[in-house]
């Protein structure tokens, strides 16, 4: 069977001034009756001159222009079901295309976004058959990333955060592939949908998935917590207009950081002398 999205090796069946036929090396094929055999054209711009009937080609099977399966010797970025970042090619009214390496741009719609994309971004997608039998791009990935990584607890990983949910968190693809999550309560930064960012992994659930952490173990973390903080007291010109008894709401807008984050780095800038904790501000200690 031909299978469009994916590259097989196929049969050259029968040669034509426009290219040749190819098929798959089936009983039919072999006895000739090519009115019986499912077959693809490759375009005579694609075959060598050396080629003759009965050689094995390895081809990439898709759409042209004209909603024809056609195969092609060029290798995409991507195949059916698998995830990679693609560049942006051009955006028209109904969606934007994709350069993934082969002639024919592939087509994201509006509606496979999850976020609006424009000339030269790069974007992470998986690839699918629309209900038309056409291949196309997705940016919602979370049912196309792999679970089984080599990751173990601890582990620091780089990934692309593709999407993010209220109820959640924020949903990163580790190495662009593995599944992973970073938690409502560990997502205190600002970080926009599609950048890349640098985690480590706290858990590896029972199926496989990731749960990622954007800060190292917290006695590792607080002393560019306090840092961060006095970067912040500085910024009030040494006296910040709040302690820690703020709303966590206030605490993650100022510090991007937790509560409980920042009432550790408060606590150790207070353990070193450096800051002083009044009834509705902290003052930097010259």
């Amino acid at each position: 069977m031909l299978e469009i999205g994916k590259t097989q090796t196929l049969k050259v069946i029968k040669k034509v001034d426009f290219g040749v036929y190819l098929a798959e090396d089936t009983d039919d094929a072999k006895n000739g009756r090519d009115g019986e055999v499912e077959k693809v054209l490759l375009p005579k711009s694609q075959v060598r001159q050396e080629i003759e009937i009965g050689d094995k080609l390895a081809v990439f099977l898709y759409k042209d222009s004209k909603d024809r399966l056609i195969a092609t010797v060029n290798t995409p970025a991507l195949q059916l079901h698998e995830v990679a970042k693609l560049t942006v090619a051009s955006v028209t009214g109904i969606g934007a295309f994709l350069n993934w390496g082969l002639e024919k741009d592939l087509f994201l719609p509006f509606h496979e976004q999850t976020y609006r994309v424009k000339p030269g971004d790069e974007v992470l997608v998986a690839l699918y058959v629309d209900k038309s039998s056409r291949l196309c791009a997705t940016m919602k990935v979370y049912h196309y990333l792999e679970t089984e990584s080599p990751y173990m607890k601890d582990s620091r990983v780089e990934g692309t955060l593709y999407e993010i949910s209220g109820n959640f968190g924020a949903f990163v693809a580790v190495d662009d592939k593995y599944s992973a999550l970073i938690p409502k309560q560990e997502f205190v930064k600002n970080i926009p949908v599609g950048s890349h960012v640098s985690a480590r992994v706290i858990e590896v659930k029972d199926d496989g998935k990731l749960t990622l952490s954007l800060r190292e173990k917290a006695y590792m973390q607080i002393a560019s917590d306090s840092d961060a903080v006095m970067k912040v007291i500085d910024s009030y010109d040494g006296v910040l207009p709040f302690n820690d008894k703020a709303s966590p709401e206030t605490i993650r807008r100022e510090m991007n950081m937790s509560k409980n984050e920042f009432k550790r780095a408060v606590g150790n800038l207070l353990k070193m002398g450096r800051i002083e904790i009044t009834e509705n501000s902290i003052r930097r200690i010259e």
